[in-house]
């Protein structure tokens, strides 16, 4: 599998979509993405039905992590890994994460019970503090390829300065790179890939704080790497309820059977014949 250090050199951007379980990798990965992502609202939303509020813990990410690491087809496919505050003990986090296959995590500089991102009411803990959360992120891997992104959180809560300064500390304290969060235009983008000298990565979620801002104009603005969280998952979660509303009115599918992913795509999606033969060898 190639680390995101590897992807980095060999690419000026790298576009990261976020995907919410093993299924949704597999399609990621046919269309032909290089690296996916696993976000810590897509497994408390997707898989529990909970808001992003800090319920779920390291072991519902861990658990996640490994159903979508260790299928065969995404061998190659490095999973970076929402670790939000760190859960408590960084080095814990690390070392679980890093033994269920993530190629990389990033860990946020909020307190916890830490909110979206996007959200109004957000607390952040000191930069010095984050910068021992780093520090301890680090040390813990046993695998120096194993990517530590510092988030920051402060833009809406201290200002662009602030965040900006904490950037520069959280490099300074090992950070591979630094995923700034919130950001409002695309000139703060600008000032931050100018202030820092490790990559940045970029939050291109909906309805949040960040206008929307495509792919080839944050490689412009030297982002170098860009998540889509729950693009997907939202898109999803509209088409359930449009089919659902669909089978309670109607009583029948059949009018959207042009809009369904066939049992034929399904199969070679998953591989499904070749892994009959297997079964029938045995």
């Amino acid at each position: 599998m190639k680390s995101f250090h590897q992807l980095l050199k060999e690419n000026k951007i790298l576009v990261i979509p976020g995907v919410f379980n093993a299924a949704s990798a597999l399609v990621a990965k046919q269309v032909g993405f290089l690296a996916l992502y696993l976000s810590g609202s897509g497994i408390a939303t997707g898989c529990f039905g909970v808001p992003d509020l800090g319920i779920t813990t390291l072991d519902d990410v861990c658990e996640e992590t490994k159903r979508i690491a260790n299928i065969e087809a995404l061998d190659v496919t490095p999973l970076l890994v929402d670790a939000d505050t760190g859960f408590g003990d960084v080095t814990l986090t690390v070392q679980k994460l890093e033994s269920a296959g993530a190629a990389g995590i990033h860990i946020e500089d909020q307190i916890f019970p830490k909110r979206c991102g996007h959200r109004p009411g957000k607390e952040v803990i000191s930069a010095d503090e984050m910068f021992e959360r780093i520090q301890s992120a680090v040390k813990a891997r046993s695998n120096p390829d194993f990517s530590i992104i510092a988030r920051v959180d402060s833009r809406s809560v201290n200002g662009l300065e602030d965040a900006i300064d904490r950037a520069k500390k959280y490099q300074d304290a090992g950070a591979d790179a630094i995923f700034a969060e919130a950001l409002e235009s695309k000139d703060e983008y600008k000032r931050f890939v100018n202030a820092i000298k490790v990559p940045v990565l970029a939050n291109m979620t909906e309805f949040g704080k960040t206008p929307y801002i495509s792919v080839y104009e944050f490689e412009t603005l030297g982002v170098r790497m860009v998540i889509f969280p729950l693009t997907a998952f939202r898109r999803m979660m509209k088409s359930a309820e449009e089919v659902y509303r669909i089978i309670k009115k109607e009583g029948t599918q059949k009018s959207i059977l042009n809009h369904l992913q066939t049992r034929e795509e399904l199969y070679k999606l998953l591989n499904y014949y070749e892994l009959e033969k297997a079964i029938d060898k045995k």
